[in-house]
């Protein structure tokens, strides 16, 4: 097992695409070795990303109220959650947001609605609130908006937006089990349309619903074939009124080998821990991030998260480690804004 372990940085770096049987045995990899595997992660993250780390922040920009019946989210209408629905946030209140991502060093804010895809309306006034955005705050502005179509993500282009995210969530086989009111191919033709119109992409998935470690893998490969940018992680935290409200399927050691998994499969694309990522990760949390690059801080859709002061915290410990080490750190609000 070591011997195959010691192999994949190796083989990633050459250029070759690990296969299928290699995911499935990643996964696999016994908790003693799970060290060495994140040591592999973490060279291929040093040679594509050097050491920096990015952070993002979000804005929950329309709750709840949501057509879709996905098994996972507290905003959906088909289910009897503790959330309170809104409608879209005023401008205002969009701006502030950006300020507030500002004011704990995200270079990348994320405005995020609920629901199927948003109206052209919804489009319309995201638009103008990004245009101001961009010319007050030193941000990347990046929207979720579901299954948006050519005409609309043109529309925020312009204004300035430069990312787009939306999740396939799971695998295609996965993927009837956890939402039935639209398809995986759906959400893979949106991220199709994003990429023609020249936006970069952001798609991750949700593990602990119950997928298997070939659903997993064959999510890792999907964003791979796609050529997805920025890959977010994100940990189930089971909701009370959800499907998935009793769900436990998670360990720190699972979630590290998911995490290293994306990397080695996906050496090129930002990997972004999010939601859950604190709960399930436990005591390895900050391990974690020997392999992944990005991280999104100030809390989730309708979960709260770590308080930023940690993560930065994290951060420099983390470059105060690396420095022994004799590798250079360039903490994110040193670099300027990546694409």
């Amino acid at each position: 097992m070591l011997d195959f372990i010691n192999s994949l940085s190796d083989r990633v770096l050459s250029g070759k695409y690990l296969s299928t049987e290699d995911g499935l045995k990643i996964l696999s990899t016994p908790d003693e070795y799970v060290l060495e595997l994140v040591k592999q992660a973490s060279r291929v993250r040093e040679e594509f990303f050097s050491n920096e780390m990015e952070f993002c922040s979000l804005i929950n920009a329309k709750n709840g109220a949501c057509t879709e019946d996905c098994s996972f989210c507290a905003q959906s209408s088909h289910f009897k959650t503790p959330i309170n629905a809104y409608s879209l946030v005023s401008k205002e209140e969009m701006l502030e947001g950006a300020e507030k991502a500002v004011l704990i060093e995200a270079n990348r804010y994320c405005i995020v609605v609920s629901g199927r895809r948003a109206t052209k309306e919804e489009i319309e006034r995201i638009a103008e609130a990004v245009k101001e955005i961009k010319e007050k705050y030193p941000v990347k502005v990046c929207c979720s908006l579901g299954s948006v179509d050519r005409e609309s993500l043109q529309i925020l282009k312009e204004a300035g937006v430069n990312r787009i995210n939306h999740n396939l969530e799971a695998s295609k086989n996965f993927f009837g089990k956890i939402v039935t009111t639209h398809t995986w191919k759906e959400r893979f033709n949106t991220i199709k349309n994003i990429q023609e119109v020249g936006l970069s992409t952001c798609s991750g998935g949700i593990f602990g619903m119950g997928e298997s470690d070939i659903d997993i893998v064959d999510l890792a490969i999907t964003y791979r074939d796609l050529g997805v940018h920025s890959i977010p992680l994100n940990f189930l935290m089971p909701i009370p009124g959800t499907p998935l409200g009793d769900a436990h399927n998670l360990t720190p050691t699972r979630c590290l080998k998911i995490v290293a998994l994306f990397r080695l499969f996906n050496p090129k694309a930002e990997i972004r821990l999010c939601g859950g990522r604190e709960s399930n990760l436990g005591e390895l949390h900050d391990l974690a991030f020997e392999a992944a690059n990005c991280l999104m801080a100030g809390g989730y859709l309708t979960r709260a998260g770590r308080e930023p002061g940690k993560d930065k915290q994290m951060v420099e410990k983390l470059e105060r480690i690396l420095v022994k080490r004799g590798k250079n750190f360039s903490y994110h609000d040193r670099i300027g804004l990546r694409t």
